[in-house]
């Protein structure tokens, strides 16, 4: 299996050999034996993409993130068991392996759930791919999916012989599995597009945003909890004292 041409669509450009100043490489970051190149190795080397790829027809417009680049963050994602779309953007910013396997670029929740749901049935063969042949090389685990239940080394299991009626139930037990994954995405996905609309849910408030405006407030919070320790007496605030940024005349509770 090996991953036919790309299409005449322009990808925005993505390298994970990109150099950085500190440090040089991003590979750096990640440890030789982590899932995350497994999942890279596998989206780069194994896995066809042309369905994907044929997704692609429009060749004007602002250049998309690449499929290999979203492929490997949803697989990751739902391997290590994020499946928000948000949890997904904020991981591509803040966590190591996402990073790495984003090449240090960061698409947001929607261009995430978007992907997900445009290539639905594609995403699914692939990852449902990827468990059989992690299974297949003796692999019993993927991130915090279980690949094998029983409790025996994975070389082992390689060689261990297989009943064709064993294998069919293993390929329907990945089946549900992938089939969980994307169900539970989606779920949590629009509960959160509910909750949350445009927002990732988790930003500071616009007053918290800018440094300066973040001290001012934190320092009135500060003289507000010790005024009204003065004015019952005490010393110092007590550690439950708490101010509402909101509405402030609410004093502490």
């Amino acid at each position: 299996m090996t991953p036919m041409a790309l299409p005449r669509k322009t990808f925005r450009p993505y390298d994970q050999n990109q150099q950085l100043l500190l440090p040089p490489d991003l590979a750096a970051w990640v440890p030789a034996g982590h899932l995350a190149r497994l999942v890279s190795e596998l989206v780069d080397n194994v896995l066809d993409l042309s369905a994907i790829y044929a997704a692609y027809t429009e060749e004007r417009g602002a250049p998309p993130y690449h499929p290999r680049l979203l492929s490997k963050l949803l697989l990751y994602g739902y391997a290590t068991g994020i499946y928000s779309s948000r949890r997904l953007e904020k991981a591509a910013q803040e966590l190591v392996p996402c990073r790495y396997l984003t090449a240090d670029q960061q698409p947001d929740h929607w261009t995430i759930s978007e992907f997900r749901r445009r290539h639905l049935p594609a995403l699914q063969g692939l990852f449902r791919q990827v468990l059989q042949l992690c299974q297949e090389a003796g692999l019993v685990q993927l991130g915090h999916v279980a690949l094998d239940g029983t409790k025996i080394k994975a070389n082992a299991s390689k060689l261990k012989a297989m009943s064709y009626a064993r294998m069919r139930d293993r390929e329907a037990e990945y089946a549900r599995i992938v089939a969980g994954w994307l169900k539970q995405a989606e779920a949590i996905d629009q509960a959160e597009d509910k909750e949350f609309g445009d927002r990732r849910g988790d930003e500071l408030p616009a007053e918290f945003q800018q440094t300066e405006s973040r001290l001012r407030k934190l320092q009135e919070a500060k003289a507000a909890l010790e005024r009204r320790a003065k004015e019952k007496g005490q010393s110092l605030p007590k550690d439950k004292d708490q101010y509402n940024f909101t509405d402030p005349s609410r004093g502490s509770w």
